[in-house]
Order: structure tokens, then C-alpha cells, then sequence
């Protein structure tokens, strides 16, 4: 069992990250040059990290599975990157990103860290501006803001549609001028299979080649992961393909501990499910709550007769419309947090007034803000959102309102990390959305982009040289050692298993039916029951997994088969996981519902006596219970009281 030292600084809480950086240990510029880093991962995360820690002298390798650093998921978040700058002036501070963090996640994320996020939020905005991030901006020239869900303020800088891309751009332009000058080493289409561990410290990568199917051995003296979430457990889910747990999940099954695994996001505004053989689900930025307003028919009756394609929106007038979110949450209105506008859309939907064809789906509405501001304005704001929804639905949204519903997108849980964004496995540290440590149970938008950049731009440059300081005397090591030899031994025999396996049913047959069990046991709503049925229906599928899977082609080939298979394999492990992680926690709390645990009102009810804590698992083999120990959350600058929105 791992023991937890959170090593929170001493002090006030707006005093703790310069109290920790008047007192850590540093690393002077010519040892620095000494010592090699290992990036995993080339998002926000990653491509920031591995550029600063370059440009401070230390010598970077950075690995990625696509083609280009360029391809990884941060190029997909649309709406913007929050920052406490207040420059529209009406009552943001760094106190109130801080509350309003804490709050959004129902209370479950480690305070000191997430007032360091909104403390160092400024200085991204700074870097980023300096970097030619294209921020929208007003008539005047100052940088624009808008609004998101669970704040009263307007704290979220934009780039159109486009911000996560843009945001990546500037990191990977950082990243690059590090590579052209030797400091970092670009590794792509090189996958992460295994984390060696020498004398207890991480101190290597096992990794497999895409191309030409070989494993390889990487050595450093420190190993970091920014290989972001783990949503496509739920296989449908706005994550990219390619997006994966296999890299954290070997770590945890190394040591480090797996911090509260369930705690995973439903994005509300997505576009709903429309088919059998879908695979991937689109999202529409949560920046279109803006100006959106939410809806579905006042009346059951037409609400069958839009499923049936008798009617159409516009054919109900407005005293027949329920706006609920707005009805029921009148201070927040359209712009409560996720978690709490996704289980008003299902509320809804199961109570029978959804629309679209499945009844799986509630209105996006703009034709107010369209009367209001006028459709160039509009177009101006949302233009490429719009497109992109109408090249998906074959609609137009300026004319007829948008269809959304929740589904998975973004993960709260990852590696336990410290203060210093250190796992359990000394050496090893986690950033970006690999870690848990922001975001409590539930993260509040446009919150994503911030903690990755924080973290790669402004945090761990610095408390990595805590651990390093004390590794300047370690010389650079080869890798044909025994530990080396092991790591690599055990990913050769895992790939083998699963290519002699020769069964009949394909990689994806076995994750559909993995994300159908975990998205309706382990979903948006939880119980007892469905939580210890779901453990049952995973441990089952898993055995027909190694029996009856079929990959073909060969190892030492490119086989996207088999790389998806190493994904799927952890995802079954993590899926488990994630189930008895939500059985253990007896109350509501953010994106994890459990029904028996809710008001009157139907609201997540906490139970603050016994679950204000971190659920850390460690791993004790595949077929044996993980054994959990507990991070006590202490809250000495925000009231733990019952959130409300209305």
C-alpha cells in the first residue's frame, strides 16, 4: 500500500506555491545539461513541458504515437482557456477562479493545488499572447472574454472555435525551436508500453515502434506522462481515437497509485448518437451556452410528434417551449456547470420529452440571440461551430435550433500526484489530465487548456528540480541493464499473448461491448446493483477477450490491430476499476451520480462526514482487489456547504 505525502507548503493558501518556490532545491545550469527528461505525450501538456524544461538546459526526449505533435487531442478543444485577468472588469479575482473551481468540482480537489492553477492562470494568457496565439479581441484591441458554466463572470479567452488548436500551435512552435537546437530529441510514432523502474525510481520508457512493430529502450533520470485522459473506455465518448489509458495504466500497475478512477465528465452539449456503427461522437464547445438557450417541448404529446417527424421546432411556440435549465436554475441559468446541465438533459429526455429520432436529444437554440445580435454577429462568434454542425447534421442551426445530449468527455481521475506533480513511484511525475489532482469531480469548462498549460508552462519546471537536485551525481545509464531487460521481456510477451490468441472476433467487437457495459452501469447514473453487475459483465468479457480475440497481420508489422488491442486490454482493467471505485463511494458528488445517494430535487447529495477524501488505488494483480488508501481533503479557505445554482 502506497503511503500518501500530499507535501502541501505550510502557510496561507495564497501564500503556499512562493513559499514552495522561495524554499525547493534547484538545479544549477551546468548540471542541468547532465540530466535527461522523459516527455510522454506532445498536447498542451506535454509540448509545454517539454519546452520549457528544454529552454531552462535540461536534455528532453519527447514521445508521441501520431505522426506529428501537432496531432495530439488538445487540437480539438474548441471554446477557450479560463484566466482570473478580470479584464472585463466585473468581480473575477484569482480567489473567485479558485471558489469557483473548488465549487464546480463538488468539492472534491485538493485545495492547495487548485489555488496555485488560478494563481499562475495570468501568466499563460501573458505566454500565450507573447507566443502570436490569435485571441479574439474587442473593437478596442483588448483581448475578449466570454462566459462558461459554473461562474458568474466572464473569464475565458478564445480563439473562435478554435482555441485548443491555436494553443497547440504556439506550444509546438516552442517545442520546436528546442528540437532545431538539440535540446529535445522528437521521438513519433513511438508508443509507450512500459515504465522501467531502477532502485524504486522511474528511470526509463519501453517502447513499440508503429512502423516497424520493434520495441525499444529508453533511459533518464526522470519520467514524465502528459498523455492526457481515459474516456474511450466508454468507446463512444468526444476523445479522439487514438486516446488512451495504456501508458498511466502501466505506471499503476508498476506502483503508482490511481487516483478516484470514476470520477469522469459528461459533456452536455454533444451531438447525440446516430447509429449503430458510429464510433466517434463530435462535440459542440459549451461557448455556445453563450447565446444558446436550452429547450425541450413543454408538452409530452409534442415531443412524440417531433420524434415522429410530424412537427418541427419552429412549430411550437413559445409558451410551449421549457426552457429548464433557465426554469430551474435561474442565477445560472444555460450556464450551470456540466455535470449539472447533463443530468437535467437525461432527467428530461427519460421523463419523455426529448427529441430527434431516438428521443435521445434536447434543443440548442439561437434564435433569440440571432433576433437580438443579428446573424453576422453571430457568425462572427460561432461561425466555424455552426459549419462544422451542419457539414455532421445535414441542418442548419441559424435556421432550425442544434440537437445535443451528454456523452463522455474528459477525465477528472488520472495518476495520484503530490503538490510537486509527483506519483507514488519516485521520478515519476503525471500532468495535464493524467493526473488527478484539479479538478474534484467534475471540471469546469474552459478549465482543461489552463491545468495543461499550468502545469507544462509553470509548475513542474519548478518542482521537478526538487527531485532532481538530489540525481546530479547520476550519470547518464545505458539500457541493457536487468530492469530494462524485464520491462522490455514483459511487453514482448504481452504482445505475443495477444497476436497467438487467433480467435474470431475483432478488437473493436470486444470494446463496443465494453463501452455498452460501462455506459450504462458506470455512466451518467450509478447504484449498488448495476455497479456490481458491471464488475461481473467486465470480468466476464475479459476472459472472451483473451480467448476469442482475432488480430491480424503480424507484430513486427504496422498493425493498428494490435496497437489497439494493447488499448483495449487496459481498458478492461481500468473499466473494472472504475466500477468498484464508484461502488465504494456511498454518495453523489459532481459527474459521479449514484441514485440511491440525491435530494429531493433530484441533486447530487455528498455525504462530506465520510467521502471528503481522495480515493488512491494501488494495484495487487489482475484477477485480485486493488487495495484503496485515502487522501483526506482539508478545506481551510472555502466552506464546505451544499452546492447551488439557483
Amino acid at each position: 500500500m502506497a503511503k500518501l505525502d500530499s507535501k502541501i507548503p505550510e502557510g496561507p493558501i495564497e501564500n503556499k506555491w512562493s513559499n514552495y518556490k522561495s524554499k525547493q532545491n534547484l538545479v544549477n545550469p551546468a548540471n542541468k545539461r547532465k540530466l535527461d527528461i522523459i516527455v510522454v505525450g506532445t498536447g498542451l501538456a506535454g509540448a509545454s513541458a517539454a519546452a520549457s524544461l528544454a529552454e531552462m538546459g535540461f536534455k528532453v526526449k519527447a514521445f508521441c504515437y501520431q505522426d506529428s505533435p501537432r496531432r495530439a487531442h488538445s487540437i480539438a478543444a474548441q471554446g477557450g482557456i479560463n484566466a482570473a485577468k478580470n479584464y472585463p472588469n466585473d468581480g473575477d479575482s484569482v480567489y473567485r477562479l479558485f471558489y469557483d473551481t473548488v465549487k464546480g468540482g463538488d468539492y472534491r480537489s485538493r485545495e492547495a493545488n487548485v489555488y496555485r492553477l488560478a494563481e499562475v492562470s495570468n501568466n499563460i494568457i501573458d505566454q500565450c499572447v507573447a507566443q502570436g496565439v490569435p485571441f479574439a479581441r474587442e473593437y478596442g484591441g483588448m483581448l475578449d472574454n466570454r462566459s462558461f458554466g459554473g461562474a458568474l463572470v466572464s473569464r475565458t479567452f478564445y480563439a473562435r472555435g478554435q482555441t485548443g488548436q491555436q494553443l497547440l500551435l504556439g506550444a509546438y512552435q516552442a517545442q520546436s525551436r528546442q528540437t532545431k537546437l538539440g535540446n529535445i530529441e522528437m521521438y513519433p510514432r513511438e508508443e509507450v508500453m512500459n515504465v522501467v523502474i531502477i532502485d524504486e525510481k522511474a528511470r526509463g520508457v519501453i517502447v513499440r515502434d508503429a512502423i516497424t512493430g520493434k520495441t525499444k529502450r529508453y533511459s533518464a533520470h526522470a519520467v514524465v506522462l502528459a498523455t492526457g485522459g481515459y474516456g474511450n473506455v466508454f468507446f463512444l465518448s468526444t476523445m479522439a481515437m487514438g486516446s488512451n489509458v495504456s501508458a498511466a495504466w502501466q505506471a499503476y500497475k508498476k506502483g503508482a497509485s490511481f487516483g478516484n478512477p470514476s470520477f469522469v465528465q459528461i459533456h452536455p452539449t454533444c451531438i447525440p448518437v446516430h447509429g449503430e456503427f458510429q464510433s466517434k461522437l463530435t462535440l459542440m464547445s459549451e461557448s455556445l451556452r453563450n447565446d444558446g438557450r436550452i429547450w425541450v417541448p413543454l408538452h409530452k404529446e409534442d415531443a412524440i410528434r417531433i420524434q415522429k417527424g410530424e412537427i418541427k421546432p419552429a412549430d411550437i411556440a413559445e409558451e410551449g417551449r421549457d426552457y429548464y435549465l433557465e426554469r430551474r436554475y435561474p442565477a445560472f441559468g444555460n450556464l450551470v456547470p456540466r455535470d449539472v446541465a447533463s443530468r437535467a438533459a437525461k432527467e428530461r429526455c427519460d421523463a419523455g420529452f426529448g427529441v430527434g429520432t431516438t428521443g435521445l436529444a434536447v434543443f440548442l437554440d439561437f434564435k433569440d440571440a440571432i433576433e437580438r445580435l443579428g446573424k453576422d454577429t453571430i457568425e462572427a462568434k460561432y461561425g466555424n461551430l455552426f459549419q462544422m454542425y451542419e457539414k455532421i447534421s445535414d441542418e442548419n442551426p441559424y435556421q432550425t435550433p442544434m440537437m445535443i445530449y451528454p456523452a463522455i468527455h474528459y477525465a477528472m481521475g488520472g495518476l495520484w500526484v503530490d503538490y510537486e506533480l509527483q506519483t507514488t513511484i519516485p521520478g515519476l511525475f503525471a500532468i495535464g489530465e493524467a493526473n488527478f489532482s484539479d479538478h474534484g469531480a467534475n471540471r469546469l469548462g474552459a478549465s482543461a487548456l489552463m491545468q495543461g498549460l499550468a502545469d507544462g508552462y509553470f509548475v513542474l519546471p519548478y518542482t521537478i528540480q526538487n527531485y532532481l537536485a538530489d540525481e546530479i551525481n547520476t550519470p547518464r545509464f545505458p539500457t541493457d541493464g536487468e530492469e530494462f531487460d524485464k520491462a522490455e521481456a514483459e511487453t514482448k510477451e504481452i504482445l505475443g499473448k495477444l497476436m497467438a490468441i487467433q480467435g474470431k472476433r475483432s478488437v473493436d467487437t470486444f470494446h463496443k461491448l465494453l463501452g455498452k457495459i460501462m455506459w450504462e452501469n458506470v455512466g451518467m447514473a450509478r447504484n449498488k446493483e448495476n455497479l456490481e453487475k458491471a464488475i461481473l459483465e467486465i470480468q466476464k468479457l475479459r476472459k472472451e477477450f483473451w480467448s476469442d480475440l482475432f488480430i491480424p497481420g503480424k507484430p513486427e508489422d504496422l498493425n493498428p490491430e494490435l496497437q489497439k488491442a494493447t488499448r483495449v486490454a487496459d481498458f478492461f482493467e481500468l473499466g473494472e476499476l472504475m466500477a468498484r471505485d464508484a461502488l465504494n463511494r456511498e454518495e453523489s458528488c459532481g459527474g459521479h451520480f449514484r441514485e440511491e445517494f440525491q435530494t429531493k430535487e433530484g441533486e447530487a447529495l455528498r455525504n462530506d462526514k465520510d467521502f471528503a477524501y481522495v480515493a488512491a488505488w494501488d494495484f495487487k494483480g489482475v484477477d485480485k482487489a486493488p487495495v484503496m488508501t485515502k487522501e483526506a481533503l482539508k478545506f481551510e479557505a472555502i466552506e464546505l456547504k451544499q452546492r447551488n445554482y439557483k
